[in-house]
């Protein structure tokens, strides 16, 4: 191999990341963060109002003075209502960061920086998990004065709506990914996250429900999501605790290792 001589330059070599790239990641975090707050009135103030007159509605229209599993209807149905804020805006986020990206020709805005698919899923998942949790504590401080619950399990509460939102964070990176058109988006949010999230027991308990549509609602993960949310408000639930705790577990893991996969393969990426 003969020397090379001094005068010739060297092309620039590309920059080594050894472990985690802390300050891409964060980058990437902020970003997903900022994006919801620069529209607020959207992301912020609007689920409040669709939580406020669902309330409305459900608890002063047609709840009146009924009593559910030993509380107020009101204090029944909020928890649901907060959840339901939370799983929408956690999948909203992620979904449509990637999917904008696409349809604006951006994507190379995320692969071009030197992060990994760990990096970029953990950017996207934890940036669409802040949106679902933030939305979701405005819409519990907003139908407080309306519920009057307080905290009989807060470790229900920490837990399922965390899983909630990183659920739905992953749910929202594979839908982005797959779509190719807003319409493909469209499609998921009508056709199976908002039927899954009404038919859940939000506005009632699934024991009330007749066969077999009693039996299918206990094979909807977004059921033991708002049973177990709920279950730290008002201390009852309909389903086994054990069976939504361990189930939120592995649909995290799950959907995560789905979002991974995804990535590393530059899944409707890289075409």
């Amino acid at each position: 191999m003969r020397d090379i001589p001094a005068e010739t330059v060297l092309p620039p070599q590309p920059r080594a990341y050894h472990g985690v790239n802390w300050a891409g990641l964060q980058t990437l975090y902020v970003r997903e963060v900022r994006r919801f707050f620069k529209v607020g009135m959207q992301t912020l103030a609007a689920p409040v109002v669709t939580a406020l007159l669902y309330m409305l509605v459900f608890v002063v229209a047609v709840g009146g003075g009924r009593e559910v599993h030993g509380v107020p209807y009101g204090a029944f149905v909020a928890p649901g209502l907060v959840m339901m804020q939370v799983l929408g805006n956690a999948f909203a986020n992620s979904s449509s960061s990637l999917l904008q990206a696409k349809f604006n020709g951006l994507m190379g805005d995320f692969m071009t920086p030197p992060l990994s698919p760990v990096e970029l899923l953990v950017g996207f998942g934890a940036g669409a998990a802040t949106r679902g949790i933030f939305v979701g504590a405005i819409a519990f401080a907003a139908v407080i004065p309306f519920a009057g619950f307080h905290l009989a399990q807060p470790w229900a509460v920490v837990y399922f709506g965390l899983g909630a939102a990183m659920i739905m964070g992953f749910l929202g990176i594979m839908a982005g990914l797959w779509s190719e058109k807003f319409d493909h988006m469209a499609a998921v949010t009508n056709f199976v996250i908002m039927p899954m999230t009404f038919l859940s027991g939000t506005f009632y308990l699934v024991e009330k429900l007749p066969e077999p549509f009693r039996s299918a609602s206990h094979y909807n993960p977004i059921f033991y999501l708002i049973d177990g949310f709920r279950y730290g408000f008002i201390g009852r639930a309909e389903s086994s605790l054990a069976v939504g705790a361990a189930l939120t577990a592995v649909l995290t893991l799950a959907l995560g290792w789905g979002c991974l996969w995804m990535f590393r393969v530059g899944y409707k990426i890289k075409t």
